[in-house]
């Protein structure tokens, strides 16, 4: 089929190919069994308080965090805690993920990807990968979130680092036109 000459300038193929990924970070999907009643998705097996998503992780806190709409919360970094994350499927955040781990092998590179959005992931975040999201519903979304360490306050004990929100552009936050 021939189109018109402007839409044929314009016309372009939408990428769908896998995107290039950070050491360490992995996206696992999870099962959701769904019934008339509702449904179940199971979140965390331990065996031995460790945990099958990640080999190694020994979970010793979870938290649950809410994002108001179109919030940003970025960035955060861990020398030695290890992340992993769950978006309810019913909710819509973009995650931005950024190696800022020196001599890495995926040093630098970023990833964006969308959680919730009707499917149910884990996200496992390795110490040293920067990791922030935006929430794109107009409703209040939800993350609940797994850590082998304990939170502390206290700066001397306290593992949680920060860079500014638009510490790899502003644009990293917008929504992608196509």
């Amino acid at each position: 089929m021939k189109l018109i000459k402007d839409a044929e300038k314009a016309y372009f193929t939408q990428d769908y190919s896998k995107k290039e990924e950070i050491k360490g970070v992995k996206l696992i999907e999870l099962v959701n069994h769904i019934d008339e009643g509702g449904c179940l998705i199971e979140l965390m097996r331990l065996k031995d308080g460790e945990s099958f998503a990640e080999p190694g992780f020994n979970l010793l806190q979870i938290n649950y965090s809410e994002m108001e709409p179109e919030a940003i919360k970025a960035f955060h970094i861990h020398k030695r805690q290890t992340d992993i994350w769950f978006v309810p499927p019913s909710d819509r955040l973009l995650v931005v993920l950024a190696d800022v781990r020196e001599n890495s092998e995926t040093e630098g590179k970023l990833m964006r990807l969308t959680l919730g959005g009707g499917k149910p992931y884990l996200l496992v975040i390795p110490p040293g990968v920067a990791h922030g999201c935006k929430n794109l519903k107009n409703t209040t979304s939800r993350i609940i979130y797994f850590t082998n360490l304990h939170f502390s306050p206290d700066p001397g004990e306290c593992d949680e680092g920060r860079l500014p929100w638009h510490f790899f552009g502003e644009k990293i936050w917008e929504s992608k036109k196509d």
